[in-house]
């Protein structure tokens, strides 16, 4: 079956598409920032880590409402006020910043407000992909959609520290202010009459145990979902296992990791953008990708010296661009419009909220064995929930019950 156009020949989506990178790109200045800041001025790990559990936090307290909101309510608007609350509280972080000394307490509030908008923002970005590009090419949409973090990870991380190094925190957190002010001005343009309604009949979303019940009984879906939980405490704490595995066990410097995280960044771009390729993603799509990225995780993992290590590094990005690509699409894919909402909070917090936990599970993982322990252990983790994805999908196809919202067969297997 001959896929459909690009997304990015609608224009609508262009924009999106556009603001989006400028703002995850931004994103990196503010990272840098406030993880060099933070250590230089208090010298305690710990303080770090309170910025992280802030920054997080309000993710896990308001995901589910995010999700019933962006089912309920104008994505566009929604999008539109996150993007210039989170400019506000950046610029705050930068007048807090610039006065001596710094007020670790006014840190970690706005850091809050911040985590606060972007657990909105997060799931109503994902769930305006469909509005934007329809259901046909909401498969392409949403792959694109994972290239542009992935195209600002591969820039983001170096053009940070240039500017840091140059300009100082508070020139990096002011870029981030702009960005988020150039993905307002995107929305803004957005052509309304345009959109896609993910509410045909114009019925209202269901109420958010009923949207549960429905999720639940969609035995695909639920795959998806609990696939998702698991690669991601498993097998997607690259930072902890990439930075451990060059450090630690190859003995490499800091250039070595940039070259890394670079490369992985530039692997996890074409992932995406094979991902971007299919008409369907569904659970065949899914588990090809987990047992692909499983595959590049062991051969990382085996690498014996530091240029193998950054030889085998595009091939890891590749699998994991691939891997988020399925993931986000299947999701999507599977589930009924008009919840799209509440299947990416639920997928958001899977990823994003899990991810903490994954991160110092790995990290004591790794302070008891090594990283290349740690890489193996994802890539069994990732083997299992290919096999777990052909068990459900041979169910599926066997013409066993799924529940109230499935979708066909053909569709869950793509």
């Amino acid at each position: 079956m001959r896929r459909p156009p690009s997304s990015l020949r609608i224009g609508n989506f262009r924009l999106f598409f556009a603001g989006q990178v400028v703002s995850n790109t931004g994103t990196w200045f503010q990272n840098l920032t406030l993880s060099l800041i933070v250590l230089e001025e208090t010298g305690r790990a710990s303080a770090l880590a309170l910025v992280t559990v802030c920054q997080f936090t309000p993710l896990l307290l308001v995901g589910m409402y995010a999700g019933t909101l962006a089912d309920r309510r104008d994505v566009r608007r929604i999008l539109l006020a996150t993007s210039l609350a989170s400019a506000v509280a950046v610029a705050g972080l930068a007048w807090v910043v610039s006065r001596d000394p710094l007020r670790l307490p006014l840190v970690l509030g706005l850091v809050a407000v911040l985590g606060a908008a972007q657990a909105f923002e997060r799931v109503a970005a994902q769930a305006f992909v469909y509005e934007l590009v329809g259901p046909e090419r909401l498969a392409n949409g949403v792959a694109l959609n994972t290239v542009a973090v992935s195209s600002a990870r591969s820039v983001g991380p170096a053009l940070a520290g240039v500017a840091y190094g140059a300009a100082g925190g508070v020139a990096c957190l002011l870029v981030n202010t702009a960005s988020y002010l150039v993905i307002a001005g995107c929305l803004a343009r957005i052509d309304r009459t345009a959109l896609t309604s993910r509410r045909g009949d114009g019925a209202a979303p269901p109420g958010l145990r009923a949207a549960l019940r429905e999720i639940r009984g969609n035995r695909p879906l639920v795959a998806v979902l609990a696939v998702n939980t698991a690669v991601t405490v498993g097998a997607l704490n690259l930072m902890v296992v990439i930075t451990a595995m060059v450090s630690l066990t190859l003995g490499g410097d800091a250039e070595v990791l940039g070259a890394a995280h670079a490369l992985n960044a530039v692997g996890a771009v074409a992932g995406g953008l094979a991902v971007s390729s299919r008409r369907q993603v569904g659970l065949t799509a899914l588990g090809v990708s987990c047992a692909g990225y499983g595959c590049a995780l062991a051969v990382n993992a085996a690498a014996p010296s530091v240029t193998l290590f950054l030889l085998a590094a595009p091939l890891l990005g590749l699998g994991l661009g691939a891997y988020q690509g399925a993931v986000n699409g299947a999701a999507q894919s599977l589930a009924p419009a008009v919840l799209l909402g509440r299947v990416t909070a639920l997928l958001t917090l899977g990823s994003v909220g899990t991810a903490p936990v994954g991160a110092l599970l790995v990290g004591a993982l790794v302070d008891a064995s090594s990283a290349r322990v740690a890489m193996g252990v994802g890539a069994v983790v990732c083997a299992l929930c290919a096999v777990a994805l052909v068990l459900v999908r041979r169910s599926v196809a066997a013409g066993v019950p799924v529940g109230p919202g499935a979708v066909a067969a053909d569709r869950a297997g793509a």
